[in-house]
């Protein structure tokens, strides 16, 4: 039975996922604030982390797969993945667990590939290396770690503020000397529901195939917007260029899962 249980389904990525799932699998979500379209729906279960050990509802569903799509307090959170991390041991199922480009924060001069090492100054970086480390100790069949570095798309949170700072001709923050790569979150649910679907192990880098600079990045999208010439606030952060990108090498996905830059650029007038 390939039951899915997404952590986090009331979020951006959790529900896109969910949405993206629901008609193929058995899929059951969480959320965690009241919400009467999700308590009409018997597959959203309410769950807040913060108060509850996870166990029950690992017990009573027996997922095949958990996906980790949760934010917010990290010690919670860690406490969580720590409660997962215990359960899979010794019974068949697999944690997906959706980490960030973040976890080479530190690392500045070129992209990062999957089995790089890692190294964070940032509190969330180092939250994700926790974790990364626990399951990275378990045999690979027993976890996913998918790397997402910045998300765009239809109803991105960034995307969002972007047009909200459009509207209000508000100054839009850059960064001139960071190089990334992005995603949109089409994109991204149809990488995972992959993974998932063809039994996929190991380290994924789930994000465009060539790089950009982070002012680039965002002057494409506004134009694409109709806005050619936005009202810009630059950051600049160091004087030499900083890479925080993450790029797939060892573990491809297939050409039609793959994106460029300009796939990401596209999808903010996607309908």
């Amino acid at each position: 039975m390939n039951r899915i249980l997404i952590l986090g389904g009331s979020g951006f990525i959790g529900n896109a996922l969910y949405k993206e799932l629901a008609p193929f699998f058995d899929v059951h979500a969480t959320y965690k604030t009241d919400s009467k379209v999700f308590e009409k729906n018997k597959h959203f279960h309410q769950f807040d982390y913060e108060l509850e050990s996870l166990d029950v509802l690992l017990d009573n569903l027996k997922p095949k797969f958990i996906v980790t799509a949760v934010r917010g307090n990290v010690n919670s959170l860690l406490r969580m993945h720590f409660e997962i991390s215990d359960y899979i041991d010794n019974r068949d199922c697999k944690v997906i667990f959706l980490s960030s480009a973040n976890v080479f924060d530190r690392f500045t001069n070129y992209p990062s590939y999957e089995y790089d090492k890692t190294l964070s100054e940032s509190i969330y970086g180092r939250f994700k290396i926790r974790i990364e480390n626990e399951l990275l100790r378990k045999p690979v069949s027993k976890y996913v770690i998918c790397r997402i570095p910045m998300i765009y798309g239809t109803g991105s949170p960034r995307l969002n503020e972007i047009k909200d700072q459009l509207k209000r001709n508000e100054a839009i923050e850059v960064f001139p000397n960071v190089v990334i790569n992005a995603t949109h979150i089409k994109k991204l649910v149809q990488q995972l529901h992959y993974i998932i679907n063809r039994r996929r192990r190991g380290i994924f880098h789930l994000g465009s195939r060539n790089l950009i600079h982070h002012i680039d990045l965002v002057s494409d999208i506004c134009e694409r917007l109709g806005t050619p010439t936005p009202l810009l606030k630059q950051v600049f952060d160091s004087n030499e260029d900083r890479h925080l990108a993450v790029l797939p090498k060892d573990n491809l996905l297939p050409k039609h899962l793959q994106l460029t830059i300009e796939d990401v650029v596209e999808s903010s007038i996607a309908l």
